[in-house]
């Protein structure tokens, strides 16, 4: 496989002049032309209706495992209809160096009738050890899928 490289563009402007509490830690990330405004979890002052670094990598892991799962779904000729998941990332106020140490996923996986569900469950783990952000992160990944299949009636 070729090297892929992911160029992203961070700006911040302000002043940091009144100490921690007075300065705003709204910033704009991401690639050219797709950037966002981001800023600190509001428990360390950012403002709670932008995406945070944390939201992110729980984003970026959930969005992962999806594409993955997808993936291998198709190359095993399972249907799958429907993706949800409710993705949860653990940050223990008490461990230090700060981190987040658990990324929980939550798929919801619906599957064309007559899948056998046990053969879900073994895709959403192939998937996972094929996720490259699963493979980044020293977290640990906890997945939790439920899969649903469709009885065949119309």
């Amino acid at each position: 496989m070729s090297e892929h490289v992911y160029d992203v563009t961070l700006s911040w402007q302000g002043s940091t002049a009144h100490g921690y509490e007075g300065y705003d830690r709204t910033h704009t990330v991401g690639p050219a032309g797709l950037e966002i405004d981001s800023t600190a979890d509001p428990h360390f002052g950012g403002d709670p209706r932008l995406l945070n670094p944390e939201q992110l990598l729980v984003m970026a892991a959930s969005s992962c495992q999806l594409l993955s799962f997808l993936a291998v779904a198709a190359y095993a000729g399972v249907e799958v209809l429907e993706y949800t998941d409710q993705a949860t990332g653990l940050m223990p106020g008490d461990v230090r160096p700060t981190r987040i140490t658990r990324v929980t996923l939550r798929p919801r996986i619906t599957v064309a009738a007559g899948t056998d569900p046990a053969h879900v469950v073994r895709l959403v783990e192939k998937g996972h050890r094929g996720c490259f952000i699963a493979n980044t992160l020293n977290s640990e990944m906890v997945i939790d899928p439920t899969v649903v299949v469709l009885d065949g009636e119309a």
